[in-house]
């Protein structure tokens, strides 16, 4: 018992040398014994990938610290070239979040945030859980429409500043950290379970041109939302109640005294300044070229606007337009200065940067397509069983691989396993498909989740425990749903040509 105890106490007063040493332990393990029987380079990319979530997930570095790894160790091992690897710290989706941060910067530069956050609450009251449910429905209308990253990015920076205000009038520091916590996860989650639109997240959209191109099903906008919106809407609820009610209650009640305050707030604000309507503007332009971006593309073709490109445009246009508003006996500056990019977040643009070189390794050493043979070899008469694998299976990879990608590689493998199992290839596909959205546990597993991780509010402690709690329930929920109700409604709904 004393020895335990003592081993205990070590790893509790060394624990970040315990970290690193596990980390690198597992990683000789698999490397040294591949106990998955993997061939030669699937078996480096796999003990490289665990060392670097083991990493990860015990905070033995700073995350953007371990999301530098594969820029040292891919080259030596032989996995990718540093020109090929630094392509995957460039990609698309980081500049889309560098955009939808530098709006972030201009709004709370010249308090535009405290502005729409006091409006929020005037609206919603100051009870702490009828804030976050404002914030769910929101996040989670405009993601049904919008891309979910684009989405996150739209509600972050409103979030921060209602956090600021609530903080304000309120001294009780657990109740205010659970709903900061709450807040941000629930941008990052109501955007991932936005699964009631064919748009609402890029894997339904590959899903649905790939049943269409192999087995000709037709599945339409609105058959897709007959469907799924019930399945959103049930998934949204038991996102509120576990967060709010069961994990991390937060006890914020309404006050009227916070009600005289906030009206008294904003009446000090008085009118919007020339910099804050300024912003406003850019940030309105910004989101109505997201909303619209697939009118205008349809509408000409002289460009083609994509998320990441509207962001940029909306960060370049921030150092512009001038502000409007002389200091001293100097000209009017730029509604941001670069001096202002000192408050970016960059090393999430690292972490996500390493993520994604990540899951293109393990897509080009085609574990997924050894990890799908194995999943096939699972095959059991039990149809439920095999949707619950499927999803879970699907979920769960979606923490470390492009949920996309995902998708595609993995939807050729479910098909077949249907087909050999004399069931509909939507059975086993459709879940597949869902469970690739919802992935809640790592920041790198999906674009929102590394957007509110970077707010400073959320230690990966709670994103993994948090996480984890709503991959059971969403794995739980869409193989059930899948299993008992998709099929009577497909059978109403979806045609084949």
């Amino acid at each position: 018992m004393k020895f335990i105890l003592l081993v205990f106490n070590y790893l509790k007063s060394n624990r970040t040398q315990f970290a690193l040493l596990f980390g690198f332990l597992l990683f000789l393990f698999f490397f040294l014994f591949n106990p998955l029987d993997l061939q030669q380079q699937p078996s480096i990319v796999l003990s490289l990938a665990v060392w670097m979530i083991g990493w990860w997930v015990m905070g033995a570095l700073p995350l953007p610290v371990v999301a530098l790894m594969p820029l040292v160790l891919y080259p030596l091992f032989n996995i990718a070239t540093v020109k090929e690897v630094t392509k995957s710290y460039s990609d698309s989706v980081i500049f889309l979040f560098m955009g939808g941060f530098f709006l972030g910067i201009a709004i709370e530069k010249w308090n535009l945030h405290k502005r729409i956050a006091l409006g929020i609450i005037n609206i919603t009251g100051t009870n702490g859980n009828r804030i976050i449910l404002g914030f769910i429905i929101a996040t989670g209308f405009l993601s049904l429409w919008l891309s979910n990253t684009a989405t996150t990015m739209m509600m972050y920076p409103i979030a921060l500043s209602v956090i600021q205000v609530v903080r304000s009038r309120n001294d009780n520091d657990k109740n205010m950290k659970h709903f900061s916590l709450v807040l941000m996860l629930s941008l990052a989650y109501a955007s991932n379970f936005a699964l009631g639109t064919i748009i609402g997240t890029p894997p339904n959209v590959a899903y649905v041109n790939y049943i269409a191109d192999k087995y000709g099903y037709t599945i339409g906008f609105m058959d897709w939302m007959l469907v799924f919106m019930p399945l959103t809407i049930v998934l949204t609820f038991f996102l509120y109640w576990i967060l709010v009610k069961w994990l991390y209650p937060n006890k914020l009640v309404h006050s009227e005294e916070g009600r005289v305050y906030i009206r008294e707030e904003l009446h000090k604000l008085g009118k919007m300044s020339a910099p804050e309507i300024r912003v406003a503007l850019v940030f309105t332009f910004t989101v109505l070229c997201w909303v619209f971006k697939d009118v205008i593309n349809a509408q000409q073709t002289f460009f083609e606007l994509e998320d990441a490109t509207i962001a940029m445009l909306g960060a370049i246009l921030l150092f512009l337009v001038p502000s409007g508003k002389k200091e001293k006996d100097k000209e009017s500056s730029s509604l941001i200065t670069w001096e202002d990019t000192g408050k970016m977040a960059w090393g999430i643009l690292i972490l996500f940067g390493g993520g994604i070189a990540l899951a293109k390794s393990l897509e080009d050493a085609q574990l997924m397509t050894l990890f799908g043979n194995k999943l096939a070899s699972l095959a059991t008469d039990n149809v439920l069983i095999i949707i619950f694998i499927v999803t879970a299976a699907s979920v769960f990879l979606s923490e470390v691989m492009s949920n996309v990608a995902q998708v595609i590689v993995m939807a050729p493998v479910v098909s077949s396993m249907a087909v050999s199992l004399h069931i509909d290839p939507l059975l086993l596909g459709i879940p597949m498909t869902l469970g690739a959205s919802c992935a809640g546990m790592l920041p790198m597993g999906t674009p929102p989740n590394a957007i509110v991780f970077a707010s400073g509010h959320i230690k990966m402690k709670n994103m993994l425990f948090a996480g984890f709690v709503l991959n059971i329930v969403s794995i739980i929920l869409i193989a059930l749903f899948c299993y008992f109700l998709q099929p009577i409604i497909i059978k109403a709904i979806f045609h084949t040509h």
